[in-house]
């Protein structure tokens, strides 16, 4: 009976969390759209509730604006009521701040490679510019407006550029940015291109080369190592495929592992392999992309 009554609860929980959700989506704003429509002289407005096409859309832009993390407190959610247990909802809430910092370091990933490109069209635009004519200065202000590959240093840079200042070591402490450590030898070329009047342009083709080439190395490691990092994600998802085919057979693997003490130590311990497995795999992966 307290398992029953625990269940009910999580139900009723999850049917009014389910009801505010459609309202926000539909009803709330259901009004003012009807006035826009009626201002804007479009005539004849529905009367009857939103649409399946509409009401599916603001589904798609609200699952848009949630973060992936939050999906894993949503499934803890979803098992709670299935397996009248508040582990699950823990066990979530838990998962969020992880999936957090993983996606956070994929967006950290993805800007580091898009400030990599900057610098790579940076180095081929300043050195058109060079042979076009442009004193060295002038060419960099110009190709800097093209590329943007100087990033929140440019600035600082193109002030030094403009005014006489020191552009090598501005451009090295730009360098220091994620992603922008080809400014290094774009700061070595400028200083050998000045200080000793070698030309500027065939050492700025000879970095953007060697750059575009390390770009290209990258990536062709990342594409050897997405099978072992798909055969990993699909390794850890086998403990789901497992909790499904058991409660297809009738088995009903929640309750075993959710309300029995032999149930609740597999689920401890299948985690924690569960977890040290998948971090082990990864950062094999992670170590291999760094070397």
């Amino acid at each position: 009976m307290g398992g029953t009554s625990l269940g009910q609860v999580w139900l009723g929980a999850a049917t009014a969390c389910a009801g505010a959700a459609l309202w926000l989506t539909g009803g709330r704003h259901y009004g003012a759209r009807r006035v826009r429509l009626l201002l804007s002289g479009g005539g004849a407005v529905a009367t009857g509730p939103p649409s399946w096409d509409r009401a599916l859309g603001e589904l798609r832009r609200i699952r848009g604006r949630l973060r992936a993390e939050w999906w894993a407190l949503a499934a803890g959610l979803v098992l709670a009521v299935l397996g009248a247990s508040v582990l699950p909802v823990a066990a979530g809430a838990a998962g969020v701040p992880l999936l957090r910092r993983t996606r956070l370091a994929r967006a950290a990933h993805r800007a580091r490679e898009r400030r990599a490109d900057a610098v790579i069209a940076l180095c081929g635009t300043l050195a058109g510019e060079v042979r076009a004519g442009r004193q060295p200065g002038e060419a960099l202000l110009c190709a800097a407006r093209d590329s943007g590959g100087l990033g929140e240093a440019q600035a600082a840079v193109l002030a030094a550029a403009r005014f006489g200042g020191d552009v090598p070591g501005a451009l090295a402490l730009a360098a220091r940015q994620p992603g922008a450590e080809g400014l290094r030898g774009l700061a070595a070329c400028w200083r050998v291109a000045v200080d000793r009047g070698a030309g500027l342009a065939a050492g700025l083709d000879r970095l953007e080369g060697a750059l575009r080439v390390e770009r290209d190395q990258r990536a062709d490691l990342r594409a050897q190592l997405a099978g072992a990092r798909a055969t990993a994600l699909m390794l850890a998802g086998l403990p789901a495929l497992g909790l499904l085919l058991g409660t297809a057979m009738g088995a009903d693997p929640l309750r075993v592992l959710l309300h029995t003490g032999a149930g609740l130590g597999c689920l401890v311990v299948g985690g924690a392999f569960e977890a040290v497995g998948l971090w082990w795999a990864l950062r094999i992966v992670r170590r291999a992309e760094a070397a």
